[in-house]
């Protein structure tokens, strides 16, 4: 299974209903030792910030081509502890119900999420945000400009090529 390391990050300002963006870079170095790297982002006018966090991650993954072994980091732990807190599992076997006994807020885009994660084998990596993490950086950089720049849902990709291969 073809290794690959996905980074992303969400942003909203005004949060909520304000305007925000996504941003996601997909790492992949083929069997010759080229590194490919493709960079998503998108805007949207009126959003939040935990929707941006999730659309980073259900864009990336849709990206992708076929299965793939992931090292998936984001720095939102509203996306990373629903997978490695198990609390998916509960929202399922509750009917998507959380804790508090209320239904779970963006069920929608849970659902594309775990479809999305369905093919391949990810493993979830929290990273603290605005900490110098290069990657983490330029997926803030990505997200930041397109809710600044591309509220109208303009989509932004720099024509990256990942060759197929995932």
């Amino acid at each position: 299974m073809t290794h690959i390391e996905v980074y992303t990050d969400g942003a909203a300002r005004g949060n909520p209903d304000g305007p925000g963006g996504y941003g996601a870079v997909l790492k992949f170095t083929d069997k010759s030792g080229e590194l490919h790297v493709k960079e998503l982002s998108d805007g949207f006018d009126k959003t939040t910030n935990n929707r941006m966090e999730l659309l980073g991650v259900i864009k990336a993954l849709e990206a992708l081509n076929h299965p793939c072994s992931i090292d998936l980091y984001s720095d939102s732990k509203y996306v990373i502890s629903a997978f490695n807190e198990h609390w998916i599992e509960g929202w399922l076997k509750k009917g998507w119900v959380n804790a508090s006994k209320k239904p779970v807020k963006n069920r929608a885009l849970w659902e594309r999420l775990l479809k999305a994660a369905e093919p391949h084998n990810i493993t979830w990596h929290w990273v603290k945000g605005h900490a110098g993490h290069p990657e983490n950086e330029r997926c803030d950089e990505l997200a930041t400009t397109a809710a600044d720049e591309n509220p109208d849902m303009l989509l932004h990709d720099d024509g990256g090529d990942l060759k197929g291969v995932c």
